[in-house]
């Protein structure tokens, strides 16, 4: 039961934030859409140090020095991968009109959607590692921690569906559209959740890896996607503020319920 609550909550938070564009009338200021790309930054960062890097370092502090290689190795390999995906999947980022990716005849709205689900798959991979890693009794993961990284994806998911939902009302779509567009955003993180879990008894001993894995997948979103969009133009230390606040919200919620 807590599993199946845990991979629902992250897309429980689009939801609720695609649901703004019945809220607001006008297009999301650009004031407050830096706050909540700075915001979601953040606690993208908390969740990869303290649930992700942190145990997977935990879990091989018996081999000493070495015990960073699991980690490392497996934060180049989720950097790399989300590379890998990011070039070979045509896409288009809110704010631009330049696609990314090969060429192709897509609709717009659909390059849209991919950049989204990009975004998205390493946050469904983080939840369903960290429940994997919890049910398994790995070192430094329990129930509530795992519970505390989908809460915690699920706040800065609330952000991410208003703005994805926002744009698309004002590129002329119905609010209704709109909304099922930011929502559908979010499907692919219970979706990616659930494969990590159901494959865990194949992952234990690699589950450091993992960990490690979906922290630097989610740290190349950060870094390719939210801090550069957060950082554009005027109001960029809007973003500054956002990331700390975002930060620290991660921090405190895996710290008390971990």
């Amino acid at each position: 039961m807590a599993l199946a609550i845990g991979l629902l909550i992250p897309l429980l938070g689009t939801m609720l934030g695609a649901a703004f564009v019945f809220l607001m009338k006008d297009q999301m200021s650009s004031r407050l859409q830096k706050s909540l790309l700075g915001f979601a930054s953040g606690v993208m960062v908390a969740a990869s140090v303290w649930s992700l890097l942190i145990p997977a370092i935990e879990m091989e502090e018996a081999k000493g020095a070495w015990s960073v290689l699991p980690a490392a190795a497996g934060f180049l390999l989720g950097m790399g991968f989300l590379l890998l995906i990011d070039e070979l999947t045509p896409h288009l980022h809110i704010g631009t009109n330049q696609p990314e990716g090969p060429r192709s005849h897509l609709s717009r709205t659909a390059m849209l959607a991919l950049a989204v689900t990009i975004h998205n798959l390493p946050e469904g991979m983080a939840v369903g590692v960290v429940f994997a890693g919890a049910e398994n009794g790995a070192a430094g993961l329990s129930l509530a921690s795992a519970l505390a990284v989908s809460i915690g994806i699920a706040i800065q998911n609330v952000p991410e569906g208003a703005i994805i939902s926002m744009p698309m009302r004002a590129a002329g779509n119905s609010k209704w559209r709109s909304f099922a567009i930011g929502s559908l955003s979010g499907a692919v993180e219970p979706i990616g959740g659930l494969a990590v879990v159901l494959l865990a008894a194949l992952m234990t001993p690699i589950l450091p890896y993992m960990l490690a894995f979906a922290a630097g997948a989610m740290f190349y979103v950060v870094v390719e996607e939210l801090i550069p969009e957060a950082s554009e133009g005027e109001h960029s230390n809007l973003s500054t503020i956002g990331f700390a606040i975002g930060f620290v919200l991660m921090m405190v919620l895996d710290v008390v319920m971990g």
